[in-house]
C-alpha cells in the first residue's frame, strides 16, 4: 500500500491510496476461494468449483466485490497509522473522482480516496502557565473542624419545639391542603425537613415562623415547561409539629463514649491524620483537574463540533457501562438507584462529552504550541505503565487495529498536562474556611 497524497481542508483529510496489483490479485484469488466454499456448485466438491463456472453461476461481482472490502478494510489502519490521525468517524472510501467506490479489478493497481474528518484544531487565547487555586497541603483548624462537625451531625437528636417559630433545618409534620393547581403537594401528616427542597422554595420560605396549629394560605408560581404558561399554585398549611434539630457538644465525655477517644484533643488528632492522608492522596488530582479546566476556558471555540462530541459520548458510554459491568451492575439498577431516568443520564452524560472534548482540545493546543512529540521510548513506557507482559506483541496489535495514533495522542497530552502543573501559578486558599464564612454570611443575612 501507497499512500501517494493527502491533505486537509476544512477538518477533511483526504487521502490518495495506492494497493499493488499483485495485492489486489491475492485478494481476488482468496475472494473466489471463499466463495467456492460458501455455495454449493452443481459436479463439484465445496470449495473446488472453478473460477468459469463462479462467474457463470453468480457473477464476476460477487468474489470482486468481497476482495475490494477485503483490501479496503486492511488498508483502513494501515492508512490511519501512516497518516498518523485520530478521525473521529470511520474513513469515507471514494474513486479517485470522490465517487461511489470502484471494484478492484486483476492485473492492475487499485487505486481509490479516502475521507478522514478530524477533530478540530483550536488554538487558546494564552499559551502562558495557567493561575489556579488549591487547598493548603497543610490540614487547616477549619478541615478538622467540618470532619468533626460532620461526626457530630451522625448525633444529631430532634426534640419538640412549642415556643417558638418554624427556622431553617426543623423537622415539621405539616398538614396541606391543595387550593389551586398542587394535588401533589396535598396530604396530612407530611413529614418535612426544612432546607431538604423536599417542597417548593417559596413554600419552605412562607413555613419559616410558622407556630404550631397555625395556618397559613401560601401562593406561588411554579416554573413551566419550555412551551407552557406557567400557572399560580396554592396551597393551606397548617403546622402540626415542630422539631428542633440538637446537635450534641463535644465533650471529652462525649468523644470517649460514643467515638472511642480518650479526649477531645485526640478525637481531633485522628482526624487530622485522616485528612492528611486523603489529602496526599488526592491533592495531586486535584490540581491536575483544576489546571486542565482552566486551560479549557482559554480554548477559543465557540460551540463543539457534533461528531467529535459524539465520539467522546461514546468512549465515555462505553467506559462507564464496562464499569457496571465489572460491579455487577446493569445501566437499570444503577438509574434505579440513583433515581434518574435515561433521558437524564443521557444528557448528563452528553455534558460530561463535551466538557472532557474542550479539555482534550486544549491539550492538544497546547501540546501544538510546546512541539510535544511522543518519541518511541515514550510508546514502550506507554505500554510497560499499562503492565502488558510482551510490549512488542501488544504494540504490534495496537499497530494492526489502527490504534497506535491514540497512543501516541495521549502521551502528548499528558505531557502536555505535566507541563501545565509543573508551571502553574498555585494560591493556596483554605477553601473549608471561606465556605464556613460564607455560609455564615448567608444565614446572618436571612
Amino acid at each position: 500500500m501507497n499512500i501517494t497524497h493527502s491533505d486537509v481542508e476544512n477538518g477533511i483529510l483526504t487521502a490518495t491510496v495506492i494497493i499493488p496489483a499483485a495485492d489486489v490479485d491475492n485478494a481476488v484469488k482468496k475472494a473466489y476461494r471463499d466463495v467456492a466454499k460458501k455455495y454449493n456448485f452443481h459436479g463439484f466438491r465445496p470449495g473446488k468449483a472453478p473460477r468459469p463456472v463462479i462467474d457463470k453461476a453468480v457473477g464476476p461481482e460477487l468474489a470482486h466485490a468481497n476482495a475490494t472490502e477485503e483490501l479496503l478494510s486492511a488498508a483502513a489502519p494501515a492508512i490511519i497509522n501512516e497518516l498518523d490521525i485520530v478521525p473521529v468517524k470511520d474513513g469515507d472510501f471514494k474513486n479517485t473522482d470522490l465517487e461511489e467506490i470502484d471494484l478492484a479489478k486483476d492485473g492492475e493497481d487499485y487505486t481509490f480516496k479516502v475521507q478522514y474528518k478530524l477533530r478540530p484544531m483550536p488554538s487558546l487565547s494564552s499559551y502562558d502557565a495557567v493561575s489556579i487555586e488549591m487547598p493548603p497541603a497543610e490540614v487547616t483548624e477549619a478541615e478538622i473542624d467540618a470532619q468533626v462537625n460532620m461526626l457530630l451531625a451522625y448525633q444529631v437528636k430532634f426534640e419538640d419545639v412549642t415556643d417558638r417559630g418554624v427556622e431553617a433545618e426543623d423537622f415539621l409534620t405539616v398538614d396541606i391542603e391543595d387550593v389551586k393547581n398542587a394535588e401533589s403537594l396535598a396530604g396530612e401528616g407530611r413529614a418535612v425537613f426544612v432546607g431538604s427542597g423536599s417542597l417548593p422554595e417559596a413554600v419552605e420560605e412562607a413555613l419559616k415562623g410558622m407556630k404550631v396549629d397555625e395556618s397559613k394560605e401560601i401562593s406561588w408560581t411554579p416554573e413551566a415547561a419550555e412551551g407552557e404558561k406557567a400557572e399560580e399554585a396554592a396551597i393551606k398549611a397548617t403546622v402540626k409539629s415542630i422539631r428542633a434539630r440538637i446537635t450534641p457538644e463535644l465533650t471529652d465525655e462525649l468523644a470517649k463514649e460514643t467515638f472511642g477517644f480518650d479526649s477531645v484533643d485526640a478525637m481531633r488528632d485522628a482526624v487530622k491524620l485522616e485528612i492528611e492522608q486523603d489529602k496526599e492522596a488526592r491533592l495531586p488530582g486535584i490540581k491536575e483537574s483544576r489546571c486542565v479546566t482552566a486551560l479549557a476556558e482559554r480554548l477559543e471555540l465557540e460551540e463543539m463540533d457534533e461528531d467529535y462530541e459524539q465520539s467522546v459520548f461514546q468512549d465515555l458510554g462505553q467506559q462507564f457501562l464496562s464499569n457496571l459491568s465489572q460491579r455487577g451492575m446493569s445501566l437499570d439498577q444503577w438509574l434505579q438507584a440513583n433515581r434518574l431516568t435515561s433521558d437524564q443520564f443521557i444528557a448528563d452524560l452528553h455534558q460530561q462529552a463535551n466538557d472532557v472534548a474542550r479539555e482534550s482540545l486544549a491539550l492538544d493546543a497546547l501540546a501544538r504550541e510546546l512541539k510535544i512529540e511522543a518519541t518511541e521510548d515514550d510508546v514502550n513506557a506507554e505500554f510497560e505503565r499499562a503492565g502488558v507482559e510482551d510490549v512488542e506483541a501488544s504494540k504490534a496489535a495496537f499497530t494492526a487495529d489502527g490504534r497506535m495514533p491514540a497512543v501516541r495522542d495521549s502521551i502528548r497530552r499528558s505531557k502536555a498536562c505535566d507541563w501545565l502543573v509543573e508551571n502553574a501559578q498555585v494560591t493556596e486558599v483554605d477553601e473549608t474556611a471561606r465556605a464556613a464564612e460564607e455560609q455564615d454570611a448567608e444565614e446572618t443575612a436571612e
